[in-house]
């Protein structure tokens, strides 16, 4: 994301049918299979509070899409049958809430930007935990995913990535990137991040210069990720995979490339590009059913309080 500046879940029954639940590979935001195929006439915009500012967007087992605010740090949930939501905390002062994941046991992780991770009660809004991963300046905590039993954010602005220990309390683990990885100053880096398939390691997408890293999750390692069909992933922002298939969200191209992995995610091939005239700067991405859902940022728009904000639904 950029602007300027495991225990079984529960299942939603919907009209006396149960859901299927979503078959999660690697930690929650990476799966496998989808829940049953929403009905048709499930809406396809989801307007959003005016001056939201919203960048991240996660959705679980059931059909409740999670969104956050840049503005105060708030967190907003969408009835994905209805597109009708209400404001599940009110965030404050100095807050800022970016990329979003919940899990199966109803917690909701955000990444804070401001150097911190914070652990919610998805279904109240309660804060739970807040962990301080770096100083509040100079750096950018950016989005988050869930793997075994950890749930790792990036820092766009730090060639580290944070684990931080998934439901309960413990030590926060640094990991540096080495290998391939190239730190470019004063810009957004490590942004948008992903489980492997096998769930041995994470991939990373680098905004600046556009490009995908497969990490050893012992070591720190970076492997750059061989692009074919592509020659870059530029304004890449949230990633988000279905088994081997890999989605990558272009902010500002309007755009989500998808690639299909090979099984040991060091190649990447492009099939084809998603686009939608309800993109309106999307920077995130998470899935139910048939359909990815995307947030729109706006960020070439201007960002007040009166300006406008949705999330979209595209068809898979």
């Amino acid at each position: 994301m950029s602007w300027n500046h495991p225990r079984p879940s529960r299942r939603a029954l919907l009209g006396g049918a149960t859901l299927a639940t979503l078959a999660v590979a690697a930690g929650t935001g990476s799966a496998t299979a989808a829940p049953a195929a929403r009905p048709a006439a499930w809406p396809t915009r989801f307007p959003l509070p005016d001056g939201w500012l919203p960048e991240g967007i996660a959705i679980g087992d059931e059909p409740y899409a999670y969104l956050g605010s840049r503005a105060t740090g708030a967190l907003y949930r969408t009835d994905l049958r209805t597109g009708e939501g209400k404001v599940l905390h009110p965030g404050g002062s100095g807050q800022i809430a970016v990329g979003l994941k919940v899990d199966r046991d109803g917690l909701l992780y955000v990444a804070g930007s401001t150097g911190v991770a914070r652990v919610h009660d998805a279904a109240t809004g309660e804060l739970l935990h807040t962990h301080q991963l770096t100083e509040p300046t100079g750096h950018f905590i950016n989005d988050v995913t869930l793997l075994g039993d950890r749930a790792w954010f990036t820092d766009s602005r730090d060639a580290v990535l944070y684990g931080v220990p998934r439901g309960r309390t413990g030590s926060v683990r640094a990991l540096p990137l080495t290998g391939d990885w190239v730190q470019t100053p004063d810009v957004n880096n490590a942004n948008g991040i992903v489980g492997t398939p096998d769930g041995r390691g994470l991939i990373v997408v680098s905004s600046n210069p556009g490009k995908l890293y497969r990490v050893g999750l012992k070591t720190g390692h970076a492997t750059e990720v061989t692009l074919i069909g592509a020659q870059d992933v530029a304004n890449g922002d949230g990633l988000y995979r279905i088994g081997r298939t890999l989605y990558v969200v272009q902010n500002r191209l309007n755009t989500v490339s998808v690639f299909d992995l090979d099984g040991a995610a060091s190649t990447a091939t492009l099939r084809r590009t998603i686009t939608d005239p309800g993109f309106d700067v999307p920077t995130t991405a998470a899935h139910f059913g048939d359909r990815l859902y995307l947030v729109n940022a706006r960020f070439t728009s201007p960002q007040t309080p009166e300006t406008t904000f949705d999330a979209v639904a595209v068809p898979l």
